[in-house]
């Protein structure tokens, strides 16, 4: 009964698998993918912070200093943010000591000679 051959049904052939080596492909591609993405949102978030920078120097720039208590509170907090380095730091104390006198009062006078040319040498030295 071995030796009867059914001549219908077709010998097992053998049909070449790929299967391996484009999914090990598909997994590269999804790799690579993902780290252009993080990549991109790296790079998006890291200029965000340099902008904002910018910003706080514009807003300094634009800053009226004929009225003295707005732009002494105005002066302190921008400036605390641009602050980088040691020297910047020094500059930033001195001015915001200066700036005491005309913070938390109910009437103050314009602000002196003196609180301009600290304010224009700290923003002489900011790199922005």
């Amino acid at each position: 009964m071995n030796e009867l051959k059914i001549h219908d049904i077709k010998d097992l052939t053998q049909i070449p698998d790929i299967s391996f080596y484009i999914f090990l492909s598909l997994s590269i591609l999804a790799i690579l993918i993902i780290l252009i993405l993080i990549f991109i949102i790296y790079k998006y978030f890291k200029n965000k912070n340099k902008n904002k920078r910018k910003e706080y120097y514009k807003i300094l720039k634009e800053i009226d200093l004929n009225e003295s208590k707005e732009s002494a509170y105005k002066i302190s907090k921008y400036t605390r943010l641009l602050v980088t380095n040691q020297r910047e730091e020094n500059l930033f104390n001195e001015l915001n000591e200066e700036l005491e006198k005309f913070k938390y009062k109910k009437e103050v006078e314009p602000l002196n000679d003196e609180v301009k040319i600290l304010f224009g040498r700290f923003m002489d030295i900011i790199d922005v």
